[in-house]
């Protein structure tokens, strides 16, 4: 199909999106922490239901989770239960992080950090660990972007274009609004993406089984391909071990954007409220793997796994249903890669220039706003141009960093007695190891690298901490009043 309809559609997705994202500034200055970063901590329960919705939906969802069911098969459901469990931890933790914001006056993830433990230091320490994994999920969703263009436009747009095209559009809107942008965009894209993904799955399994559900679809994979249906899946690379190390790796990765989005609310309470509606969302999911697994025998020769929906529906669907998938998978991408880019200048201004050079809030909030044109330009687009493997495996390398800093989380929700040199020495600890496993000696005994770093990570904490001075008694209370109130009574 070489129609220009699609290409238009999708291209004018990216107009649309921007004019969404810079009228979200509504006349307010964006120069503070508090406004750019956390707008200013107001949004209601439907926006910050989408938000965060959106925000974890992505092109994984659209290309990489489908790209792993024609490949790999079964395996792809790891992402079922991370995303559920992302629901649990929202309701949970994200009333009492908002609480630390709102009483504390954080803006990052890191700022909670450094403010528990009493160091800058450490804080610093956790915003450039958390900004590799922020930068890897950042170069997943532009990866995911370009190719949505290359294949709409039949190879017009080159994939070096196309990055360069949809981070110059979020730069824009990122810039002038801020968290408020990303909220608006997330919102309207997260309804797109849902309506999208269910129209494309039904629409395809009918013309697949010629029923209008999924069940078809399986039965005659049993048939002709039984072994996409069991671990360790098609390839036989994706082992039980490989598969649930990824799970818990996963599991324990609180990504910086989430915590930013828990901050942006107008109450603990709506964040409760938003988080009992995750699991109505995240359904959005199961269409587009099932697209997935009719691509196996539909498209058996396809060069790219990750582009099964996007070949399929060009081959088999109607060109305005095809020019809506590609803004529907476009406003996957987008969704998410905007938050992970916003976090990472946020807190690299916040967490590490802001104490390194002594700078006041007013100076720290203009500065992350600019940052966001070198992490975009001179990390990000490289990096996405480089295309450094496929779509789900660069999400499971970046959680697998972002899973090191656990233990200063430990110490913030659960464990009173941890000390700024335990968190230190295990995040150090962790991070060595899941890079000489992720580089060096790939994920060893078939165990994901992330896994392996706790391995040594929380021991080291845990004897580090029980060795070394703990953190001021009246700070743990204050933190421990929010986080664990049971903790403290007698």
């Amino acid at each position: 199909m070489h129609d220009s309809v699609p290409l238009l559609v999708t291209l004018g997705y990216i107009a649309l999106a921007m004019a969404i994202g810079l009228g979200a500034r509504g006349g307010r200055c964006m120069d503070t922490l508090e406004q750019w970063g956390v707008a200013g901590r107001s949004m209601g329960p439907v926006t910050l239901y989408l938000l965060i919705a959106a925000g974890s939906v992505s092109a994984y969802t659209f290309m990489g989770a489908p790209g792993w069911a024609y490949s790999k098969g079964v395996p792809v459901f790891y992402v079922a239960i991370y995303l559920a469990y992302l629901a649990l931890v929202a309701w949970y933790f994200g009333p009492k992080v908002w609480k630390f914001g709102e009483q504390f006056g954080h803006v990052t993830q890191a700022s909670a950090i450094a403010d528990r433990y009493q160091s800058p230091l450490l804080g610093a320490l956790s915003a450039l660990v958390m900004s590799i994994a922020s930068i890897a999920y950042a170069v997943l969703q532009t990866i995911g972007s370009a190719y949505i263009l290359l294949v709409m436009s039949g190879g017009r747009i080159p994939l070096w274009a196309g990055v360069l095209l949809v981070l110059s559009a979020i730069a824009v809107y990122l810039f002038v609004s801020g968290q408020r942008a990303i909220g608006r965009t997330n919102a309207f894209q997260g309804v797109l993406m849902l309506v999208v993904a269910w129209v494309i799955g039904l629409w395809a399994a009918y013309l697949s089984t010629g029923e209008w559900g999924f069940s078809g679809v399986f039965t005659r994979l049993e048939a002709s391909h039984p072994e996409y249906l069991r671990l360790p899946g098609a390839g036989g690379d994706m082992s039980f071990s490989f598969w649930t190390t990824s799970i818990i790796v996963s599991m324990l990765s609180f990504m910086p954007p989430v915590w930013t989005q828990w901050m942006s609310a107008a109450s603990a309470g709506t964040i409760r409220r938003s988080a009992s509606w995750l699991p109505t969302y995240y359904v959005v999911i199961l269409p587009l793997v099932v697209v997935g697994f009719i691509g196996i025998y539909s498209l058996p020769e396809l060069e790219r796994a990750d582009t099964v929906v996007l070949e399929y529906a060009m081959a088999n669907m109607p060109v305005w249903l095809v020019g809506l998938l590609g803004a529907g998978t476009l406003a996957a991408s987008m969704s998410s890669s905007e938050p992970f880019i916003h976090s990472v200048a946020l807190s690299l201004s916040r967490d590490v220039l802001q104490p390194g050079l002594k700078l006041d809030d007013q100076h720290a909030g203009k500065l992350a706003r600019w940052l966001i044109f070198p992490v975009m330009f001179l990390i990000v687009a490289p990096l996405a141009i480089w295309e450094p493997g496929n779509l789900v495996m660069i999400l499971l390398i970046g959680l697998g960093f972002a899973s090191q800093v656990l233990p200063a989380f430990l110490g913030m929700f659960f464990w009173p007695r941890a000390s700024a040199a335990g968190v230190i020495s295990g995040i150090s600890a962790g991070f060595v190891v899941t890079v000489l496993f992720t580089v060096v000696w790939p994920h060893p005994l078939g165990l994901h690298a992330g896994f392996w770093g706790l391995m040594l990570n929380l021991p080291v904490f845990v004897l580090v901490s029980l060795l070394t001075r703990p953190v001021d008694e009246a700070v743990t209370l204050r933190f421990f009043r929010i986080a664990a109130p049971w903790s403290l009574k007698r």
